[in-house]
């Protein structure tokens, strides 16, 4: 089919109006997986989450925290990717939702996912911002103010999605790439160390103790938390090459790829130190000495200084990548004509990049206006701006998680009886459902101690509720198109293309 400055036909449309698309077969296997993959921010998720786990969770358990973690959501991601099969669209959850579920909660559903990566880019400018100014002044004694960081991640992002996903893809690969080798040289020299100064221990991969511990429940949310983010490649089916087999096993590549290494990590620093000396190091004043030692110890000085200028890096990969996800979601919601002043605006897409363009400006400009609001209130970039975002997203997309596999379920129900399996298509996204849920019952129960100095603050009080009022808002806004604009309402996580369509 020609593509004429990034045009062309949706099917699903009544009147024959063209819909601007996005570059098609722009992105390859790999590049999808990076993609998925930078958004788990994997020396992030070790170096900022694991320390808390050890000292405030399921202590020496925090790799099987994240073993019992890979399991659930591999088994989630077996119902999503039997879906991602038959349908291929930008919007993903949005569009998985509305054939499963109906219209009304894929608009809702989309709306939520939405949210949720919008206020993700945000989160991930705060830590970027405090790494890169902690950084700075402890190496070259030079202070540079979080701000600065700010706005330089926000032009950073707003040009690596003007120019397409093939950019933003080189871009992630180089910084993904540097991130996971001095992770994994710290815990390979572990391992070919002999384990540590007290050998090695299976205890820190039992799955019995990701369960125990100070706050077992607190542990494996912060191990969900670690890989938020990886369902994003079923954005990406309408611009990578032969989607329907790509995206499936991109989506488990993330899911099984990025566990394994949690969990070999996760393990190595603890052992690495030794069990009592790592829950120490990660209770101390600096919880980053947990990964320092080991790196110092067996890989050298030089590594550790290098694992801070990439802890940087690492926060801008997944930053960048939550941009692109941001900006495809409000693309998909745009060219659907849901407000109708919307589809020529953030619907459009780059007529030489064919890039969500404008819709990649308009969450610019959004993160530009939550971060300055932050900074207004005095407010701490790590503290207040990253994990109180951290958290209103991260319950946003659990839900929405949820949700589709509900959805999947509906869906085979009665569509695809040649695809219907006991397992794929019914006890996975059972399980998996049921099992999301349950994680955002751990978010709630543990967002306090999650939030640590802000756990007073009435954003995270009113996390819940903001999350229910935007869920609510696409219900409404959904039936009131039902009645009032049919044509519309009909459209609403419809909109795929001719080579990618529902089969």
């Amino acid at each position: 089919m020609a593509v004429d400055e990034g045009v062309a036909p949706a099917t699903g449309s009544t009147d024959g109006e063209a819909v601007h698309r996005l570059k098609p077969n722009a992105v390859g296997l790999l590049g999808v997986v990076f993609m998925a993959v930078a958004t788990a921010a994997p020396i992030t998720a070790m170096t900022g989450n694991v320390p808390f786990m050890v000292s405030s969770g399921n202590g020496i358990g925090a790799p099987a925290s994240y073993l019992v973690a890979m399991v659930v959501l591999a088994i989630f991601s077996v119902g999503f990717t039997s879906m991602a099969k038959h349908i291929t669209s930008t919007g993903a959850f949005y569009g998985f939702i509305s054939y499963g579920l109906g219209r009304t909660a894929g608009l809702a559903s989309g709306l939520l996912a939405t949210f949720a990566y919008v206020v993700f880019e945000p989160a991930l400018i705060g830590i970027f911002s405090t790494f890169a100014t902690t950084t700075l002044k402890d190496q070259t004694g030079v202070h540079v103010p979080w701000w600065a960081f700010a706005i330089l991640m926000l032009a950073i992002n707003a040009t690596g999605t003007w120019f397409g996903i093939s950019v933003a893809e080189k871009l992630l690969v180089l910084l993904l790439a540097t991130e996971v080798t001095v992770l994994a040289a710290m815990a390979v020299s572990v391992a070919f160390h002999g384990g540590g100064p007290h050998g090695f221990s299976f205890a820190p991969v039992d799955p019995v103790n990701a369960f125990k511990g100070t706050s077992a429940g607190l542990g494996l949310f912060f191990a969900f938390w670690s890989w938020v983010g990886f369902e994003s490649t079923a954005m990406y089916g309408e611009e990578s090459r032969d989607p329907k087999r790509i995206i499936p096993k991109a989506t488990m590549i993330s899911v099984l790829g990025v566990g394994v290494f949690y969990v070999f990590v996760s393990w190595m620093a603890i052992i690495g130190n030794g069990e009592a000396e790592a829950v120490k190091a990660a209770s101390s004043a600096n919880p980053l000495a947990m990964f320092f030692n080991p790196t110092e110890r067996y890989v050298g000085h030089w590594a550790v200084d290098v694992m801070q200028w990439l802890m940087i890096t690492g926060s801008l990969a997944c930053g960048m990548a939550f941009h692109n996800c941001a900006a495809r979601y409000l693309y998909a919601l745009g060219r659907e004509g849901v407000l109708p002043s919307l589809k020529n605006t953030i619907g459009r897409t780059h007529a030489r990049h064919g890039s969500p363009h404008i819709a990649g400006l308009v969450q610019t400009v959004v993160s530009a206006v939550l971060i300055a609001a932050f900074w207004i209130a005095g407010k701490d970039p790590y503290n207040a701006l990253y994990v109180l975002l951290a958290i209103l997203g991260t319950m946003a997309i659990l839900v929405v998680q949820a949700v589709c596999s509900f959805a999947v379920l509906v869906y085979f129900r009665s569509h695809h009886p040649e695809s219907r399996h006991w397992f794929r298509t019914f006890a996975a996204p059972l399980v998996g459902g049921i099992a999301m849920l349950g994680v955002v019952v751990l978010l709630v129960s543990n967002m306090s101690a999650a939030a640590g100095p802000e756990s007073g603050s009435l954003l995270l009080k009113a996390t819940p509720w903001l999350v229910a009022l935007v869920a609510a808002t696409g219900v409404g806004y959904a039936l009131y198109l039902k009645r009032w604009a049919p044509e519309r309402y009909a459209l609403l996580g419809r909109t795929v293309l001719e080579e990618t369509k529902e089969r």
